[in-house]
């Protein structure tokens, strides 16, 4: 069975990929456009970013509760949900939400069923 939702889910976290990447020189610039125009333009350009963020946090639970019900592997919501907090924290972590975004999205697009555990030792 495969979800809508780790699919838009799969498709954020690579939206989010790139917007985290290109955040620092966003920031940057227009943390640089302030100094030169007096203005302040850079709070809410760093508030998109970390919205998206938490946004991310917020469909990738949604989408590891719904696979979880329907027996889908949750490795990618669980990353998903990693990598968009670690960026949600602070931008300073944007290469590493970049690396666990970029696995998380393969993950969840995959909605692989999740393994059974098989061992006849133990009792359910």
């Amino acid at each position: 069975m495969k979800l809508k939702i780790n699919t838009w889910t799969g498709i954020l976290d690579i939206v989010n990929c790139v917007l985290f990447a290109v955040s620092w020189f966003v920031i940057f610039g227009t943390a640089f456009s302030d100094t030169m125009n007096h203005g302040n333009a850079t709070t809410p350009t760093a508030v998109f970013f970390y919205a998206m963020a938490w946004a991310g946090v917020a469909l990738n639970i949604v989408a590891l509760v719904r696979s979880k019900k329907v027996g889908i592997s949750i490795t990618g919501p669980v990353l998903g949900i990693i990598g968009s907090a670690l960026f949600g924290v602070t931008a300073l972590l944007a290469f590493p939400a970049l690396v666990v975004l970029i696995i998380a999205a393969v993950f969840t697009m995959m909605q692989r069923p999740a393994k059974k555990n098989n061992n006849p030792t133990q009792e359910n």
